[in-house]
């Protein structure tokens, strides 16, 4: 057992929907061939820190289980994988799929933040036939059917990601556990949030980058001693 639990988290790299600039939310695409190079690079850079991984997590996103599967393949380890809806993009609601740059252009500087970038602000919801809604979905026919969201805000977001990070990671930081999560922007800008005590403010304003690893180490307190991007050496939050 390891003194300090050591967790290396990465947005996904760059999607087809990150490429052309397009709200994703839990629409399920592709990465682009760019974040394909993205991915290995980032595979090579975990690799070289020579982390045994116990344990990996993934959203059930295509973009994140495919950022994940090309960082396994290169290290190459086999942790326990673990799929869980909660780590899934924020839902974006009827912005799903829409252009930023017309969005912006169409709703304002102003509405066009909140709705991005704002803790507490809800996207436009789907409406309950919008053939974008979740429930029509079939990647998620598993999934209770309340739980689906038509829209989230990002303090939402951060209460599915906490809930999944303190049932399922806080026990295995306290056994000394290392792990690799693959999420999203929105999903780790909550979780950081949690971690870090970011106020409204700082979360507003954090940036997650798309296939940059983020090493997180932790005591056996699950306090958090360190935390940096691995490519930059800077400090993550």
């Amino acid at each position: 057992m390891s003194e300090h639990s050591k967790i290396v988290f990465i947005r996904h790299a760059q999607s087809q929907w990150n490429l052309e600039n397009r709200f994703s939310g839990w629409a399920d695409m592709p990465l682009s061939s760019k974040g394909e190079a993205e991915g290995q690079q980032a595979a090579k850079l975990i690799a070289s820190h020579h982390i045994p991984f116990d344990y990996a997590y993934s959203s059930m996103l295509t973009r994140a289980k495919t950022t994940l599967e090309i960082i396994l393949e290169a290290i190459p380890q086999q942790p326990s994988v673990d799929i869980d809806w909660r780590i899934n993009e924020r839902h974006y609601g009827a912005l799903q799929g829409m252009n930023k740059t017309e969005t912006l252009e169409k709703y304002g500087e102003q509405q066009y933040f909140r709705w991005r970038r704002g803790y507490a602000d809800h996207p436009p919801a789907l409406a309950d036939d919008d053939p974008r809604h979740p429930r029509f979905d079939p990647l998620f026919d598993e999934l209770p059917r309340d739980i689906l969201p038509n829209t989230e805000s990002l303090a939402d977001t951060e209460k599915r990601i906490v809930e999944f990070w303190q049932e399922k990671i806080l026990p295995q930081i306290r056994g000394g556990k290392n792990i690799l999560i693959s999420a999203h922007g929105n999903t780790l800008r909550a979780l950081f949030k949690h971690l870090n005590k970011l106020s409204v403010d700082e979360v507003e304003k954090l940036e997650v980058p798309t296939g940059k690893p983020i090493l997180y180490s932790f005591d056996q307190h699950a306090k958090v001693l360190h935390s940096e991007y691995l490519a930059e050496k800077a400090t993550a939050c």
